[in-house]
């Protein structure tokens, strides 16, 4: 086991630090992110009824670190699937400048990071993923190349940016899955770098290990030589994971709309008050570092003026020291020496030697300690500048949260205000629907009477029929003969003795003789002209003129 551990290296607190405040952003214990289709929104945990299928039946549904797994699971499947439908929309080769890529670069790194069991150093604690991965060269020999190319890039100080430069080696060689494969059924040594609980001991870390397959269909080219690796700050971008509500208007109607739009109004509003939360965090460490920093200024001040003093010290008990060796040598050629005079400035020689030893000690050790304060200063001026670039960034994200938080609150008045049209058109529209349904019935009713008054009448009819049909007909032809016997031999018009009887008219439907039936006119009856008697004639002219066209 001895020849798996990492090689110690210098820790880096500072992206440790912001590391953790960056994961706070998403680590939400009370909620649960989810993935509906292509939404990301998040749901409070006791409005959740708890199934067996996302979570084993034997972990606590409320349990912090299972929920924590849950999050970083679903935010990996959102950043590869988001990966792959852009890559192949895309249809080119990817460079580091991707915004989906570095997405999943820092999600990974997130995975990762879950769990990291804490190893202490003389300049803090230290958490880095980069011994798990040197597993793999152990496991799978064919791994040794890209951790040999990982050691040898320059300007990789830190075990973070060693391990972020495997990921995106073992990308480009598309066996990013085979190797997470690997060392995670290699438990057994992985347990020295990661908590029971964490995500690489799960069976979180197995899911996403085989949704990494498909990341093979991507072609990728990353060039590593000019990234700073090292003090890169990962945070997630969950604004690349919000659906737009464009897309969500085509697909859903009325009440599933709006519930959609309130849940992403609600995460956004929570992940806003995280965020704030984390800055408020940060801005307070910056504070406090800006105080250490004031401190330690003092303080190397104050150190300074110390070896200024024992430098000065030095230097007189150097003159003492000359000036007794001097002395000495005078007394030695004096004829007549002193002997209890020379006995006393050897030990006083003796003292104020091992008192210039005392200051030469001590003038060394003040040395160690302003070069160890000086670099101390080094590294708090590179975590505060550190530290101001997260906040920067952790301030425009939340001015985008902002932005797209109020997007969804107006989306939400409007999809209430339509709702509220639709509820006025649905009850006008019931209330006409209840209208002519009672025409209907009234309508109905007066058609069951009509039929009844129709069958009546039918009925009626036939017994008139059946009672006096025979005598109507008898009657009908006794008027016919009586018609023939007394038509009259004279026209009624001109009066002649001798005119014949023989053509009718179509209007009155008199018979006159031929002289006086000559005419044609349209009648009202009829399209085309008709023969008619003189009479008729005039008269019909004049309702014609009369009668506007």
């Amino acid at each position: 086991m001895s020849d798996l551990t990492p090689q110690s290296e210098t820790p880096t607190p500072t992206t440790d630090k912001i590391t953790q405040a960056a994961r706070e952003t998403i680590y939400l214990c009370n909620f649960r992110v989810s993935v509906d289709g292509e939404w990301l929104c998040l749901r409070e945990l006791n409005d959740i009824s708890l199934t067996p299928d996302p979570e084993p039946a034997h972990e606590d549904p409320k349990d912090p670190i299972a929920i924590e797994r849950l999050n970083l699971m679903n935010m990996a499947k959102l950043s590869i699937k988001g990966l792959i439908e852009s890559a192949l929309n895309l249809g080119r080769t990817l460079d580091s400048d991707y915004a989906p890529l570095q997405q999943f670069f820092v999600v990974m790194e997130h995975c990762l990071k879950h769990g990291l069991k804490t190893k202490k150093t003389f300049l803090g604690q230290n958490k880095s993923f980069w011994g798990a991965l040197e597993l793999v060269e152990k496991l799978t020999p064919e791994a040794g190349e890209i951790t040999a190319s990982v050691k040898d890039l320059p300007g990789l100080k830190t075990p973070l940016g060693r391990g972020r430069a495997w990921l995106r080696l073992a990308l480009m060689q598309k066996k990013l899955s085979d190797y997470m494969k690997t060392i995670i059924n290699r438990k057994d040594l992985l347990s020295e770098f990661y908590e029971p609980n964490a995500l690489m001991m799960e069976e979180e870390g197995a899911v996403i290990a085989g949704l990494l397959v498909g990341l093979n269909v991507i072609d990728a080219n990353l060039c590593m030589k000019g990234e700073d690796l090292d003090s890169q700050v990962g945070v997630i971008d969950f604004s690349m994971y919000l659906k737009d509500g464009g897309h969500s208007s085509k697909s859903a109607e009325g009440d599933g709309q709006i519930t959609a739009i309130l849940d992403q109004k609600n995460y956004v509003e929570e992940l806003n008050r995280h965020l704030n939360a984390s800055v408020n965090n940060l801005q307070a460490k910056v504070d406090a570092l800006e105080k250490s920093n004031t401190k330690l200024t003092e303080e190397l001040a104050v150190a300074n003026n110390r070896i200024i003093t024992l430098q000065e010290d030095v230097e007189r008990v150097k003159e003492e020291s000359s000036y007794q060796l001097e002395s000495r040598k005078a007394l030695r050629s004096d004829s007549a020496p002193d002997g209890q005079a020379l006995g006393e400035t050897r030990k006083q020689l003796k003292e104020e030697t091992l008192l210039r030893l005392d200051v030469e000690k001590e003038l060394e050790v003040q040395i160690g300690m302003k070069q160890e304060m000086e670099l101390s200063m080094k590294m708090l001026e590179k975590d505060i500048c550190e530290k101001q670039d997260a906040l920067v960034e952790l301030r425009q994200q939340l001015e985008d949260l902002r932005a797209i938080n109020q997007q969804l609150t107006h989306k939400s008045q409007s999809a209430d205000a339509s709702s509220k049209q639709k509820s006025e058109g649905i009850a006008r529209l019931e209330e006409k629907i209840n209208q002519m349904t009672g025409t209907v019935k009234q309508m109905e009713s007066r058609c069951k009477q009509a039929e009844r008054e129709r069958d009546l009448a039918l009925e009626a009819n036939r017994l008139f029929k059946q009672d006096f049909g025979d005598k109507i007909e008898s009657l009908q032809v006794e008027v016919e003969q009586l018609r023939k016997h007394s038509q009259p031999s004279i026209c009624t018009m001109c009066e002649e003795d001798d005119s014949l009887l023989k053509t009718k008219c179509k209007n009155c439907s008199g018979v006159f003789c031929e002289s006086c039936v000559t005419k044609e006119l349209p009648l009202p009856s009829s399209i085309l002209p008709e023969i008619v008697c003189t009479a008729c004639f005039s008269l019909l002219l004049q309702q014609y003129a009369s009668t506007p066209p």
